[in-house]
């Protein structure tokens, strides 16, 4: 099975290529060149495609026609942390332009594309009385450009929550936590780098998963479900972004002081019944995924290997 991985160098990317390489013939693209990653010695040159932005699409084009992949993982992303997601044409051409036309492409090679997409494409606020649990039938109501610009990304066509509105494409829809290599933007590496005392959000809620567990997701529905297409949430069970910092505090060891924060309510919670009918997946308890996390976490800078991290 050949596979592709676009935007391996990120928060999930570069997990997707260390659980993907073992056990399927991967490939990967970088936004950076392939020598800011040396420190790790993770990426194999031909099996890269470095310098690949989302502006430089004939580059992909190219190396995917000539690569013919059975699967190609979209998990190109602006995330709503960078400074650039709130420039609209960066946000438009990254989140909403870029999985279009990848859906184009794989269309074309007859490949299978597995595209990534976000809770935020929810608001999370009161829906008459009724808080997150959200199911793919929900009507989207996404309340920044981030948000938007990953909704009008989902490369299919209208009801696609019914199975087989576009065969060759599945969209799933959660919340990542993980680490990165090369940027310090999402929630674990904020955490990891504070000192003193922070705010945790006590009804800030949300049902993701590590990105760990979601590449081991992602290895299975490669080769387990190859005809499984159509949108699905993806959930675990939910967790407030303050006991989220409590586990995290406690599995990796630190000093850090977290006072409760009852001022914002957000539920962005996703109901999952409809993938777990699909598939039988059942996420582990946020324990033993962050304990898990901890574990293999990267080498900072790329100096040294964590314990039991596979990542040689």
């Amino acid at each position: 099975m050949k596979v592709l991985i676009c935007g391996g160098g990120g928060m999930l990317g570069h997990r997707l290529w260390l659980t993907f390489r073992p056990r399927f013939d991967t490939y990967v693209t970088l936004r950076r060149a392939l020598s800011d990653y040396a420190a790790w010695n993770w990426y194999q040159p031909a099996r890269t495609l470095e310098h690949c932005d989302v502006s430089r699409f004939d580059r992909l084009r190219g190396f995917a026609r000539q690569l013919r992949p059975h699967v190609v993982i979209n998990a190109v992303g602006l995330v709503k942390q960078r400074p650039e997601a709130e420039q609209p044409i960066a946000a438009i051409e990254t989140n909403a332009l870029f999985p279009h036309r990848l859906a184009e492409l794989c269309g074309e090679l007859g490949c299978r594309l597995i595209h990534i997409s976000t809770d935020c494409v929810f608001s999370g606020r009161n829906r008459a009385g009724r808080y997150g649990n959200y199911r793919e039938t929900d009507e989207p109501d996404p309340a920044d450009l981030y948000g938007r610009s990953k909704l009008l990304g989902e490369p299919l066509p209208a009801h696609a929550a019914q199975r087989g509105a576009a065969p060759h494409v599945l969209v799933l829809r959660t919340s990542l936590v993980g680490h990165e290599l090369l940027t310090r933007q999402g929630l674990l590496e904020w955490f990891l780098e504070q000192r003193g005392r922070v705010r945790g959000f006590a009804h800030a809620r949300f049902s993701g998963l590590t990105t760990n567990e979601a590449a081991d997701l992602l290895a299975r529905l490669v080769a387990e479900f190859p005809d499984l297409c159509g949108l699905y949430h993806v959930a675990s069970l939910p967790i407030s972004k303050l006991d989220l910092l409590l586990r995290l505090r406690e599995a990796y060891g630190l000093e850090i002081e977290i006072e409760p924060d009852e001022s914002v309510v957000i539920d962005r919670t996703l109901c999952g019944e409809r993938f777990r009918a699909a598939t039988g997946y059942v996420a582990p308890p946020w324990e033993d995924m962050i304990r898990r996390m901890h574990a293999e976490r990267p080498p900072r800078g790329g100096q040294g290997h964590a314990a039991s991290s596979g990542e040689g």
